[in-house]
């Protein structure tokens, strides 16, 4: 099961008293006080683990507890320090105290430290004095730090899908990618974000995030709200995937989806993205069986669609897609409010899904993500 949010109590450990004690062995005069310090209770650690991606494993299991130190003993002893405790999160999970941001888990590295056990207390021997020598007292050891967080998980890929619901999302990322999400011809089929690797060469991949699908006010929390507009947040490029065949139109589709982003988060309006027009085939299939004027070529409305919005892209000269830069404008730098490229892509036959993938990689790398 995939959890994206999820809410834990966290409890470093309490440090060890310290010992009241004094040496008393035969033929030793005057021993003395001799009591141990307490241990030092064990830290809360983070660490991120690539191999997973989701916190399912927290729904069952609320409250983390470092173990508490040990007390001191005779002779000067020290008390055992408490267990770490290491708790394992997949990358882009986020750690809120209320609505505060603590600590922000991207890159796999060490453990980070997030509270530190509570201090062993002192034994007897620490308080002796020429005015004491008989202390009958130690400290007790300090109080771990106990807090009640929220873990959110913000998945992170490289490109993101953008669309409506039902419109090929899934189909695209199962045709490219190794990821195998449910396909139905429904909408909402997809209910949590799923990652897939797609693979250009044998050393070159990238990695593609489905996201369930969009709705006009879904930043309000309309459909499933901000359950999947917060995955996109991490993903470095957006591509929007407007349907042909769609009953709405084209331009109703793309003015939709770029009003809930922005309404979500202005740093998305700043990320660099592209345009693929899903289901080229079926598009198609209406043509060659209708032959009234009101029917369009696909190109054309590619065309026309580009033209409302005033995209001034080129046509490749190798495939049929429009983009911003060929390869005689090395050096040009890109207009992030225009997309990238645009072109119409089916997966069922396969069409342009070679030249998608292309696409994709080079606007990464140009970008250096």
């Amino acid at each position: 099961m995939f959890v994206d949010s999820v809410e834990i109590f966290v409890s470093s450990g309490k440090g060890g008293e310290g010992a009241v004690s004094f040496r008393r062995e035969k033929f030793v005069l005057n021993g003395g006080p001799d009591g141990g310090d307490g241990g030092k209770g064990g830290n809360i650690y983070f660490q991120i683990d690539r191999n997973t991606d989701t916190l399912s494993h927290f729904r069952g299991h609320k409250c983390f507890k470092a173990q508490n130190g040990q007390p001191g003993q005779s002779r000067n002893k020290h008390g055992k320090k408490g267990d770490d405790l290491v708790i394992v999160v997949p990358p882009g999970t986020q750690i809120f105290e209320e609505d505060k941001l603590l600590l922000d888990l991207l890159e796999e590295k060490d453990k980070i430290l997030f509270l530190e056990g509570g201090k062993g207390g002192l034994g007897n021997t620490h308080f002796k004095s020429a005015t004491n020598q008989r202390p009958t007292y130690a400290q007790k050891g300090l109080l771990g730090i106990e807090k009640k967080i929220r873990l959110e998980l913000k998945l992170i890929a490289d490109v993101g899908l953008v669309g409506f619901p039902n419109v090929g999302k899934s189909t695209l990322v199962s045709i490219l990618s190794n990821a195998k999400p449910e396909i139905a011809n429904y909408e909402f089929t997809t209910l949590i974000p799923s990652l897939g690797i797609v693979n250009v060469s044998d050393y070159q991949s990238f990695v593609i995030a489905d996201i369930p699908g969009i709705i006009g006010g879904a930043s309000e929390g309309k459909g499933l709200g901000l359950e999947f507009l917060r995955h996109i947040e991490r993903t470095r490029f957006l591509l929007f995937v407007l349907d042909l065949a769609n009953y709405r139109t084209l331009e109703e589709q793309f003015t939709t989806l770029k009003a809930e982003l922005e309404c979500f988060s202005l740093e998305l309006t700043k990320r660099p993205f592209g345009i693929m027009f899903s289901k080229l085939d079926t598009q198609s299939e209406s043509l060659a069986e209708e032959s009234s004027a009101e029917s369009q070529g696909h190109q054309k409305r590619i065309l026309e669609f580009l033209k409302t919005f005033g995209f001034h892209l080129e046509k490749n000269e190798h495939s049929a897609s429009f983009v911003q830069k060929n390869r005689r404008d090395f050096g040009v730098d890109y207009d992030l409010s225009i997309p990238l490229f645009a072109l119409g892509v089916s997966s069922v036959s396969g069409e342009n899904l070679e030249s998608l993938r292309f696409l994709l990689y080079s606007c990464l790398k140009d970008f250096n993500v």
